[in-house]
């Protein structure tokens, strides 16, 4: 995985291994007109609190601490603007979202002496931005000024009326700044990055009014020996983060899948995004018109995929194990001996993925007013095993559940008040008996999120007939939607555990277990291995697990 090596050498030491996956749709490509983004932030060892800062105005010479997002570590004090805005989560007060892929690129631009990474650069825009575009000036004037420390990102942008891609990379030790490219989404469109540059040929693709991009980005790009040709074929992506393996197969295989959903004729690229020698280098589009209008619900199963129906479907086969698990342990890859033979594997890698440390979706509704209008939609676990709880852009508290609290609840120390570590409690009984156990989250996630969709349309009309106490009232309906779900979220893992105790399964009716006649449990289910995962025993074993009268 060579393309990924300065990614993981500059996030080891914190235990975190950057992999996320973004999807795009633009207001006229939504059903209800809104825009929407969504991010599964997959960061092994990372723990997924709700980022938040309470806006304030601050005096000349008030300067911020920067940190790095992965690690923690200190680099440097950057300039306080005048006026910052409220943040919760990727979401600011005027609906303006940011959330980013790692592509890393190549190694030698990555620059230590940056004083801004990429996961404190998002959440500055943030604080400074009303739209999508003055978040892409106050993030790229920052880095010009200040530096950038991280690899090559992609960062999804947008606001209730646009959706942008911005990709940037630095310029490595002694050339401070980063070069960079932005692609606005037409509206009618939906887009995705997973981890791999997606902007090719910008000066022939887009409408100019569509794009912005430094003003040296190619002639850097020569300078550095990463092109020759004519400005008009400069593709950002094969300057800066060519192609591989790892980038088609792990990556652009997420974006395809999203589009393949809701785009007819995508199965022109699947040799593309199996990583076929002779396909790596083709384009599959940075955005694509979807053949029906794309709802919130849609984009909700989008991120819990794992290439079900497809040639990359991770359900069907041996990995699965004996309950269909669709996830798979990590690494990626693995040299293993085979016949003596040392050979190197690999896992598909698809959107849903048991490392997710926080999933989110950004729903930005420009015919509401502001607070009422952004939704932040969140999860502290793959969203395939956890549930979308709504927090609305103007709320005036986080909830503490959703918080990092150092000695209280954090990566290393466990809470039972922590969303974080009881939806990771939940989903790691749940993975090894998927098959068995899922069934009993999935209709607890589902009862979940029906109701929030059902409740909230009549919460919002009262909170525009009241504007005075809007933030209030969408406080107290945040707090109370996360409170039923952290209450239903504890009830499921006492539940599972009773019903599913040493692999059998206890018998209900009415929603209550059954006892027998004296009061004790009923009689257990045992109903151990399909037949389908017999056959494959079997397969292995020959005659071995055969009762003797059946051979």
């Amino acid at each position: 995985m060579k393309r990924f090596f300065f990614t993981i050498i500059a996030t080891v030491a914190a235990g975190y291994a950057v992999a996320c996956t973004n999807l795009i749709v633009g207001k006229g490509a939504s059903a209800d007109g809104s825009v929407i983004v969504s991010y599964n932030a997959d960061s092994y060892g990372m723990y997924g609190n709700l980022y938040s800062h309470v806006g304030a105005t601050h005096n000349k010479g008030e300067v911020r601490k920067v940190y790095d997002w992965d690690s923690n570590r200190f680099l440097g004090l950057i300039d306080e603007a005048e006026v910052t805005y409220n943040v919760v989560g990727q979401m600011n007060e005027f609906q303006v979202s940011v959330t980013e892929t790692t592509f890393g690129g190549r190694e030698e631009l990555a620059d230590s002496t940056g004083k801004v990474d990429y996961g404190s650069l998002m959440y500055i825009a943030l604080e400074r931005s009303k739209t999508a575009r003055e978040a892409i000036k106050v993030m790229t004037d920052i880095v010009a000024k200040y530096g950038y420390f991280s690899e090559g990102e992609t960062f999804s942008i947008c606001d209730k009326n646009e959706a942008w891609v911005m990709e940037m990379v630095g310029k490595g030790p002694g050339s401070k700044g980063a070069v960079w490219v932005a692609v606005r989404i037409p509206d009618d469109c939906i887009s995705a990055h997973a981890n791999q540059s997606r902007i090719t040929k910008f000066l022939q693709l887009y409408d100019k009014k569509d794009v912005m991009y430094s003003k040296d980005v190619i002639k850097f790009a020569r300078e550095k020996g990463y092109f020759t040709g004519a400005d008009k074929d400069f593709s950002f992506r094969d300057a800066y983060a060519p192609c591989d393996f790892s980038a088609n197969r792990y990556c652009e295989a997420r974006v395809w899948s999203f589009f393949n959903k809701h785009t007819s004729g995508m199965e022109k690229y699947l040799n593309y995004v199996m990583a076929k020698k002779e396909n790596l280098n083709e384009e599959m589009p940075l955005y694509v018109k979807p053949d029906k209008k794309v709802s919130l619900q849609d984009i909700k199963a989008d991120m819990r995929d794992h290439y079900e129906g497809t040639a990359l479907d991770v359900t069907k086969d041996l990995g699965a194990g004996a309950y269909d698990m669709p996830y798979r342990p990590s690494p990626l890859s693995k040299k293993v001996k085979v016949d003596g033979k040392e050979i190197e594997v690999f896992n598909e890698r698809p959107i849903s993925t048991q490392q997710t440390s926080f999933g989110y979706i950004g729903q930005m509704r420009s015919w509401l007013p502001d607070g009422v209008g952004g939704i932040v939609w969140w999860t502290n676990d793959d969203p395939n095993m956890a549930v979308y709880t709504p927090l609305y852009c103007c709320i005036e508290t986080v909830p503490e559940c959703y918080q990092r609290i150092e000695g209280k609840q954090d990566a290393v120390t466990f809470n039972w008040k922590s969303a974080f570590w009881l939806e990771n409690t939940v989903a790691n009984m749940v993975y090894p008996y998927y098959s068995k156990m899922f069934p009993d989250l999935l209709k607890v996630r589902n009862e979940l999120e029906e109701k929030f969709d059902k409740s909230l349309p009549n919460i919002e009309k009262l909170a525009e007939k009241q504007p005075e106490s809007m933030k209030k009232l969408l406080t107290t309906t945040t707090q109370s939607c996360v409170n039923e779900m952290m209450k239903r979220w504890n009830d499921l893992f006492q539940y599972l555990v009773v019903k599913h105790t040493d692999m059998v399964v206890k018998k209900e009716e009415n929603g209550k277990f059954l006892r027998n006649k004296y009061e004790f449990g009923s009689k257990v289910e045992r109903p151990g291995y399909s037949d389908a995962y017999w056959n494959k025993v079997l397969k292995e074993t020959g005659s071995k697990y055969i009762m003797e009268e059946n051979k």
